[in-house]
């Protein structure tokens, strides 16, 4: 579609933010980035602005939604166990260089809608272990790294269904602006306030030294234990070379690890989850001692219960983030069918693999030194939205104290 003169310069203003602010790309660093057909401007754009910020080197690897759902649909079964040996050393070039990674999205929420989940799962599972040391290098910030999203027409049907089909896309666009302050007359200083607002919370959080969490709203009475060496983050992180990067764009979240085996209780969903290429929606989890026992879901339940089952700890939690309900996405009231969002406008938690950057000298703790404190480890890492503006959530302290944390899904601190 042709854009007027403004919408444009918006467009360049987030190419210029992605590099920028999301990866921060340095002088002579490489960079890869990870995008799916349907979004070359975009990303020559993104390119652009990468050599002018003086990237040494940028790589595309491109990919097609209609060609990946041919392959799940009719490749051989077994093929789903192997991955790409030179793909992953490609993967581990970033790592061996110092180099950033960016992933831009523009998926279709439905992309693998009916494929057999067990050709998603066990790809998943061998694409985990094939990347073990690159998502370990993610996971420890070794690399700058960020994901961002623009626009394409399926998604943009998916979530402004009643809207004229014209209109879909930018009005996509606009919501998509508006979520990573590309709306605020300078957006890069903007991004630095939000940051700072963040890690001022996060900072308030670690000096309550909390031992445990404990949510309560409608289908969810849940207790989660916190090691007392963990650390609560921002989206904001810091490589080994001292580089600032933004994971996540947008973030509203601030996160840490629970203890492995010491989540029980159950827990509701409040909004779909987008899943390779599937929709989970209108879930429940109960854990036991840490594991999930009991799965139930009006929509994607085989899926979800493959997922779980995808290694030993897809079972259990990874990660605990708080966002307050009254925040720019949920504000918005637009349901987006993309975790990078939908997790944005509430308090979420993931299962799977746990950052280890969230425990206390985490990067240098042996793998058993991590499970000692609690940490799981899994090829898995997935998000689900648990907020709502009924939540509350109280924290015991180290000292016996007990303070109102969340109140009606907002900060009470």
């Amino acid at each position: 579609m042709t854009l007027h003169k403004e919408f444009q310069e918006k467009v360049k203003q987030y190419a210029e933010l992605a590099i920028k602010v999301g990866v921060n790309v340095q002088e002579d660093q490489p960079l890869w980035i990870s995008a799916p057909l349907g979004t070359e401007d975009f990303v020559r754009m993104v390119v652009k602005e990468a050599y002018l910020a003086g990237a040494r080197n940028v790589h595309v690897q491109w990919f097609d939604e209609e060609i990946m759902r041919t392959h799940y649909e009719l490749a051989p079964y077994d093929v789903f166990y192997e991955y790409p040996s030179w793909l992953a050393a490609a993967h581990e070039w970033v790592v061996d260089l110092k180099g950033a990674f960016l992933q831009i999205e523009a998926n279709d929420p439905d992309l693998l809608k009916g494929i057999d989940p067990d050709r998603i799962l066990n790809y998943e599972k061998a694409s985990g272990d094939a990347l073990d040391r690159f998502y370990e290098a993610i996971e420890k910030d070794e690399i700058s790294w960020s994901i961002v999203a623009i626009p394409s027409q399926k998604w943009a049907d998916k979530v402004f269904p009643e809207l004229p089909e014209s209109d879909r896309v930018p009005s996509l666009w606009e919501r998509i602006f508006t979520s990573v302050r590309i709306d605020q007359p300078d957006p890069i200083t903007a991004w630095k306030s939000h940051i700072q607002n963040l890690t001022d919370k996060a900072a308030q959080l670690n000096s309550l030294k909390l031992e445990s969490l404990h949510y309560t709203s409608r289908g969810t009475d849940l207790s989660i234990e916190l090691h007392e060496d963990h650390i609560w983050l921002t989206g904001a992180s810091k490589n080994p070379q001292g580089t600032h990067f933004i994971a996540n764009m947008p973030t509203e979240e601030v996160y840490t690890v629970p203890v492995r085996t010491g989540v029980n209780g159950i827990v509701s969903s409040t909004k779909p989850l987008a899943y390779n290429g599937n929709v989970i929606d209108d879930f429940s989890l109960t854990f036991v001692d840490g594991e999930i026992t009991e799965v139930s879901a009006k929509e994607g339940e085989e899926i979800l219960k493959k997922l779980i089952l995808t290694d030993e700890g897809a079972a259990y939690l990874g990660e605990v983030a708080l966002v307050p309900h009254r925040s720019p996405i949920s504000d918005s009231g637009v349901l987006f069918f993309n975790t990078l969002f939908d997790e944005n406008a509430s308090n979420h938690l993931a299962i799977g693999s746990s950052y280890p950057t969230c425990i206390k000298d985490g990067n240098i703790l042996s793998d058993e030194e991590r499970e000692e404190k609690g940490l799981n480890e899994s090829v898995v890492h997935e998000d689900f939205m648990i907020g709502s503006a009924t939540m509350n959530i109280d924290g015991v302290c180290r000292d016996g104290r007990k303070i109102a944390i969340f109140r009606n899904g907002n900060w009470a601190i």
